[in-house]
């Protein structure tokens, strides 16, 4: 019989495991490889890369799903990226992308005894992640389990991300937060994007983004700062729990021991990569 799992400890875990996961967004091996395949610029390259699991689709499944992008942004590259390439394609550059990237920030730990745990643990959880009404998750989880261990542990952590961000947005509709509410309250906190980063790859105005700010003030969410209230730190809060209760499952499949050994061992290779440079340096903050 497992231990139960303290507070928060699947929470800890993906918050280790899904920046490793977003490092090829902005890598320099995933910039090559999409426009190899005539998709330039970051908009059409992300858009395609998380996108092609679920096949051609269109714009009003991508803002279904992704939720905080304006859907002007996603019908100005959707479906048009599909004609430049085929989705089956751009999994296989993904894919590519990913192994270099990797290669790349964490050096000797790709081959490492450690790297082939973390892929075995990861995968583990992910065994008990479900399908129904998780659709990016439920698209990934079609794709085959690549052989090599650190394309393994990125594609189970690939599947934990989209398994909780999926709940995620189930939480944010019964918060009654429209797509950018959600990201200036998420900015506030410190947690979130930049504004800079917020408003350039989610296709907002800062017109927008501003209006949106007045909204949540007039909800009592934002003060004249726009910083979070108390009533805005307790409905964030209230939306990680919610979260949380909707992602448990993989993690309790996993097991406490198995979980602190998996958030150990992600801690540690995210500490590598962010040594090496894997993100821009304003990518995260309030302003």
């Amino acid at each position: 019989m497992t231990s139960p799992l303290p507070a928060k400890a699947g929470r800890r875990c993906h918050n280790l495991l899904n920046p490793l996961h977003s490092t090829h967004y902005f890598s320099p091996e995933y910039a090559k490889e999409m426009g190899a395949l005539g998709l330039d610029g970051w908009s059409p390259a992300y858009f395609a890369g998380r996108s092609a699991a679920m096949g051609a689709v269109g714009a009003g499944t991508v803002a279904a799903t992704y939720y905080n992008f304006k859907y002007e942004l996603i019908a100005a590259h959707v479906p048009a990226i599909w004609e430049s390439a085929a989705p089956e394609a751009v999994l296989a550059a993904r894919l590519r992308a990913v192994d270099g990237n990797l290669r790349r920030l964490l050096g000797d730990a790709v081959d490492s005894p450690e790297m082939a745990e973390a892929a075995r643990l990861a995968l583990t959880a992910a065994e008990a992640c479900t399908r129904h009404a998780r659709p990016l998750y439920a698209a990934h989880a079609d794709l085959p389990v690549p052989d090599e261990p650190h394309l393994a542990y990125w594609h189970a952590a690939t599947l934990l991300r989209e398994h909780r961000g999926d709940g995620h947005i189930a939480a944010l509709l019964d918060a009654e937060l429209g797509p950018l509410e959600a990201l200036v309250s998420h900015t506030a906190t410190g947690k979130g994007f930049s504004v800079k980063w917020a408003v350039e790859t989610r296709g907002w105005s800062r017109t927008e983004w501003d209006e949106a700010a007045t909204g949540l003030q007039e909800r009592g969410l934002l003060d004249g700062e726009r910083e979070l209230t108390e009533a805005g730190r307790e409905l964030r809060a209230h939306l990680e729990a919610a979260t949380d209760r909707l992602d448990a499952a993989p993690y309790e499949h996993l097991g406490a021991a198995g979980v602190e050994r998996l958030t150990e061992l992600a801690g540690g290779f995210v500490m590598t990569a962010l040594t090496a440079g894997a993100f821009p340096a304003d990518l995260i903050g309030k302003d």
